[in-house]
């Protein structure tokens, strides 16, 4: 095999010849099993044996071995996968209802705890009606496919989640993608579908670079088409605004909002989507969202979690303001490193390495066996041009965890990026 080999990637196999549709392209399991690539390969699934929490422990990809990590890849931001609240409300409801929901929510699945869930959320996003999803993905996707149509438009920022672009395929509407955080170019998309229905889809913290949503210039340029927002809270519910609820409340926006997603498996600490808005479109759309239609319904026990989890993260501004310590310090820090952490305005921080894949993958396996778990991404997932790890903050993690975690940094990714 050929060093040429290593500047492919997944990008270059989406597409396939071979006939026989049970089997990968040629040319990927060729690719697949050079070694180079196998071993960046093998950084992804690598399996948890503990929680997520500030440091855990992880069967190594690389060698095989189990050890203790310094863990700034997992979303668990406040803490709450763990908080002995969470996980008490969790047992009591799994000896209530069972594992499961074992029915779809329109049929057997909708039990008191999901209809309490959702009141109390669509009270915190001061919306008029919410629904629950089984995932963060079918939220995304489901809510977009339910609503659009042939002949409406979904006019989307590029760096916007793919779930969102994926709804967007499913419903069958004409997407059309505008410059990240550019409202001229959002512009010159709207003016393209007068006549039409068009709706805007936006993240309030872009999961890859941790920049805002620049809300108030979007707002502006919506309103004079008339085109309603969605906006995907993944990366932000519990975390931004004095109450937690969002980027959308930072700016002093909410009222502008008239859709918004959020996810469980991060802030919240648990797994599963929510959606809320109006009533009435809420009402309509549960029959046309397949992801809700047809899927069995979130399991009972992970509501119960997820609702405590609300309580504790709302209660007061603790858990938020730890988070926002430790993000103050660790950008900080990483810019006295000379580091190149884009524009983050969050607890999502990117380590920009530039176009080389191999060095990519050579320092992530270097930096896990010294026992800092921080994941690579790669191209296509972000520009071939802007490789980089994406560090997650978490209210958990101690001083003493951020010092090590930087120490390694340095020695590792620092010192190499001083020698290229």
């Amino acid at each position: 095999m050929s060093k040429e080999n290593l500047r492919f990637s997944l990008a270059d196999f989406h597409y396939t010849d071979n006939p026989n549709i049970l089997e990968p392209p040629e040319d990927f399991l060729e690719w697949a099993n050079d070694p180079d690539v196998s071993m960046g390969l093998r950084l992804f699934e690598q399996p948890l044996t503990a929680a997520p929490a500030a440091i855990t422990c992880i069967k190594s990809g690389i060698d095989g071995k189990e050890r203790k990590y310094i863990n700034l890849t997992s979303y668990n931001y406040l803490g709450l996968s763990t908080h002995p609240e969470v996980l008490q409300a969790a047992r009591e409801a799994l000896e209530n209802y069972g594992l499961g929901a074992s029915g779809a929510p329109c049929l057997s699945g909708t039990f008191d705890i999901h209809q309490e869930f959702a009141k109390k959320l669509a009270d915190f996003k001061q919306k008029e009606a919410c629904v629950l999803f089984s995932s963060g993905l079918a939220g995304n996707l489901g809510t977009v496919q339910g609503l659009l149509r042939r002949g409406d438009y979904f006019v989307i920022d590029e760096k916007a989640h793919k779930s969102l672009f994926d709804g967007g395929t499913l419903s069958g509407s004409k997407i059309l993608t505008f410059e990240h955080n550019n409202p001229e170019s959002l512009d010159k998309m709207l003016a393209r579908t007068k006549g039409s229905r068009a709706l805007v889809g936006v993240e309030g913290v872009y999961s890859m670079d941790g920049d805002l949503v620049k809300l108030p210039q979007i707002v502006e340029v919506c309103e004079q088409y008339n085109a309603p927002i969605i906006i995907d809270e993944a990366h932000s519910t519990l975390m931004f605004g004095k109450n937690g609820r969002g980027v959308a409340e930072h700016f002093g926006l909410e009222d502008k909002i008239g859709i918004s997603f959020g996810t469980f498996s991060k802030s919240f600490g648990g797994v599963g989507g929510f959606v809320c808005s109006n009533e009435r479109i809420i009402n309509y759309m549960k029959f046309y969202a397949s992801p809700f239609f047809f899927s069995c319904a979130p399991s009972p026990v992970i509501i119960a979690g997820l609702m405590k989890s609300l309580d504790v993260a709302t209660r007061d501004s603790s858990l938020r303001d730890k988070l926002w310590e430790n993000t103050r310090y660790f950008k900080e820090k990483l810019l006295e490193l000379k580091l190149d952490i884009g524009e983050t305005e969050s607890q999502v921080i990117p380590i920009i390495i530039g176009s080389s894949g191999e060095l990519l993958v050579e320092l992530a396996s270097e930096i896990q066996l010294r026992g800092l778990f921080l994941q690579p991404v790669d191209y296509p997932a972000v520009p071939a041009h802007s490789r980089r790890f994406r560090i997650s903050v978490s209210a958990q993690h101690s001083r003493e965890d951020i010092d090590e975690a930087l120490n390694i940094i340095e020695d590792v990714i620092v010192k190499r990026l001083k020698n290229t």
